[in-house]
């Protein structure tokens, strides 16, 4: 699992020679009705281990969370079931708040 900050996401989101990743948001709903990084997908962290199967395993992955903790952890379940192409990003959605989306609510 790779560490990757909001400016290093921010630049693979914006390069258009590069294959966009999977952003899974961990968070829970009401989370992420609150704010969420643009083409995220809402999967609450205890869902994870049911919707297994609906993941590939080999696709470049971004686990994202509040402030990097509950994604680091879901992304280490994650490699233990095989997957290989992840990033967990540091600092969370607080971070990408307040380091490339000023507008997004914090919280």
């Amino acid at each position: 699992m790779n560490q990757l900050s909001p400016l290093e996401l921010s630049e693979w989101l914006s390069d258009p020679g590069r294959a966009r990743p999977l952003l899974l948001d961990v968070r829970e709903p009401w989370e992420f009705e609150l704010c969420h990084i643009d083409g995220s997908v809402p999967a609450p962290m205890n869902s994870i281990p049911a919707r297994l199967s609906e993941l590939d395993p080999d696709a470049q992955t971004v686990v994202i969370c509040h402030h990097g903790a509950r994604s680091f952890q879901v992304a280490h379940f994650l490699e233990h079931n095989g997957f290989q192409q992840l990033h967990n990003l540091a600092g969370g959605v607080d971070a990408w708040a307040r380091t490339i989306n000023p507008k997004m609510p914090l919280y």
